[in-house]
Formats: structure tokens, C-alpha cells, sequence
């Protein structure tokens, strides 16, 4: 059988390994974040990892908010202006992390998943993991449950969706995104980004949007990184070419999410070793802002989804 699944439990959490063993890829899960922590491929008979990932549980658990490398963000994106936002007419602040002066990258980027099933067959290798957040924040006074299925395929392509359900007894509100940072390279100035947006989301000069959209075009027929500094977001257009490409002269990257992830966040941090493009359902302070922000009904299921392909260029 092509498609294989282990879970390792030699750490302090478990490592679930989804590979295909047809086309050597490898695909590694943190119970710790749900993270995608490597995604590797051969390339010139050589292993090659696009993920900048942490070199083992530890090391996430310890710093996984210096950089917030491959977090899952829920339920708000990216910043939130000072940590405040206003439901119900009640004014609310976020206790659990800022990078001066805003709450940053949700409630969850830390949480341990539950393994509830994985499944190997000749066409994938899928787990799914489970949390439950309990209104552990005061900013944020409301329960909601996560489930997340990662599922390898062939052609090298890895997909996520992210369930999200609640039953509290009115609407909350919600915004879902990944902050994974990937490297094709030594750097990413070898590379050049495609993506499909027109739009960028304009920021003041702590990072929070504006409210105001500005023409941006660089992106749509592919820009070289070398030179160029992002920590922009940009609204994708719903039609016309695949979502985001990156590529160097070895390999490309596909990124294609559905259209639950409308906004498209691309970070490039001082190191240049690697670049994070993050799918958003929303824009940065979307709970103040409202752009892109959902009011989940209670229970009922919400579904978010992206997928990654790897090929190696010939």
C-alpha cells in the first residue's frame, strides 16, 4: 500500500508521520498546535523539506511564539488592536499574548490536540486531531471545538480543513487562518511569488488595517522576492489563476485554499531563510475591523480548507 501513517510517541506529544512511500513524501504533525511541521520530497535524490519547523516537540513547545511557525490562529488572526473588541456591548481584552501594542495570533497556537483516527489506504494518509478551547481567556468568553484533518494524496499534495462548531447560545464572533513559513532554498531571494490578488489590505504603522483597499498588482504575474520586504495582507481575487505560487529553479509550491480563505497574508522575516504565506478568513483585526469577520451560529459546522503541492522542476 503507497500511502502509510505512524504515530510516534517518543516526545513529550505525539508525532503523526503521513508518507507516501510511491513518490518518497513525508509529512510531519505535532499533536502540540496540530502544526505542520515538515513536508519533504526528493529532489536530485536527495530528501528536501519546505517546512521551517522546529527541530523537535521541545523546542516547539518552548518557542513556538518566537515566530509562530506553522500556528494554527483561531479565533482571531494575525493582530487585534490592543487585544480589545466589542460584542454584545460588552467591551472585551485579550490576556494571552502581545507583541506590543496588539494581541496577536489567537488563543490556540499551543494547544495539544487529541489523536482521534488516522487512515492509510492506497490513495491518502489522514489524521484527525480534536481540541476544545473553554473560554479560557476572558477576552474571548466563549467555547468552541476544533477538529483538523490533514490528509496526504499523491502528486505530492497535502491538504488541511479545519472544522469549527460551538453551542453556546448566540452567535460568536470568529476569524481562522495558518501561519506556516516555507523555504524552497538557501533563501528566498532565489524565488519568485505568484498570487492571484489586485488588492492589498492598507495597515497603519503598527500593522492594523486601515479600512482602506489599495491597487496592487505586483503579485499577478510573478514577482522575484530578492530585495522586496512583505508583512502585507491582500485580498484574493475569486476567479483566474491558482491562488499562490512560489518557486525557485528546483521546486514549486502550489496554495490553493477554498473560499473560506479569502485573504492572503505574506511575511518575510529578517533572516530571509524562509517566507511565511498565510491563508486567512479574515484580515488582521477583523473583530474590530469586520472585514472578512463570521458570526458562527450555534451548532452548526464551519469548514476551512488549503492545500500544498510540491513539484520538483525539471
Amino acid at each position: 500500500m503507497p500511502f502509510e501513517i505512524t504515530v510516534l510517541t517518543h516526545q513529550q506529544y505525539p508525532v503523526i508521520v503521513l508518507k507516501d512511500t510511491a513518490a518518497n513524501a513525508d509529512v510531519e504533525i505535532y499533536a502540540f498546535g496540530g502544526l505542520l511541521n515538515a513536508f519533504s520530497i526528493m529532489v536530485n535524490g536527495q530528501p528536501t523539506n519546505v517546512i521551517d519547523g522546529f527541530s523537535s516537540v521541545a523546542d516547539a513547545v518552548e518557542n513556538i511564539s518566537n515566530g509562530f511557525k506553522s500556528a494554527k490562529l483561531s479565533p482571531f488572526v494575525c493582530r487585534m488592536d490592543k487585544g480589545e473588541h466589542q460584542f454584545n456591548n460588552q467591551l472585551l481584552k485579550i490576556e494571552k499574548f502581545y507583541l506590543h501594542p496588539h494581541a496577536i495570533h489567537g488563543l490556540i497556537y499551543d494547544a495539544v490536540y487529541k489523536i482521534v483516527s488516522t487512515k492509510a489506504n492506497g490513495n491518502k494518509a489522514e489524521v484527525m486531531l480534536e481540541y476544545t478551547y473553554n473560554s479560557l481567556d476572558k477576552g474571548y468568553p466563549f467555547n468552541y471545538a476544533t477538529q483538523i484533518i490533514w490528509t496526504l494524496e499523491a502528486q505530492q499534495k497535502l491538504s488541511v480543513t479545519t472544522n469549527v462548531q460551538h453551542n453556546n447560545p448566540h452567535e460568536i464572533p470568529f476569524a481562522d487562518g495558518w501561519h506556516p513559513y516555507f523555504k524552497l532554498g538557501a533563501t528566498v531571494d532565489g524565488c519568485t511569488l505568484q498570487f492571484n490578488s489586485n488588492t492589498l489590505i492598507e495597515f497603519d504603522g503598527t500593522l492594523v488595517p486601515t479600512g482602506v483597499k489599495l491597487e496592487d498588482a505586483r503579485f499577478i504575474n510573478g514577482q522575484p522576492l530578492k530585495g522586496i520586504e512583505l508583512d502585507n495582507c491582500f485580498e484574493l481575487n475569486s476567479t483566474g489563476q491558482p491562488a499562490c505560487t512560489l518557486r525557485n529553479n528546483e521546486l514549486e509550491l502550489l496554495i490553493e485554499p477554498d473560499a473560506s480563505y479569502p485573504y492572503l497574508q505574506v511575511y518575510t522575516p529578517p533572516h530571509r531563510q524562509s517566507i511565511a504565506i498565510e491563508n486567512l478568513s479574515a484580515v488582521p483585526d477583523a473583530f474590530n475591523n469586520g472585514m472578512g469577520l463570521l458570526l458562527l451560529k450555534p451548532n452548526e459546522q464551519y469548514s476551512f480548507t488549503t492545500s500544498y503541492t510540491l513539484n520538483v522542476i525539471p
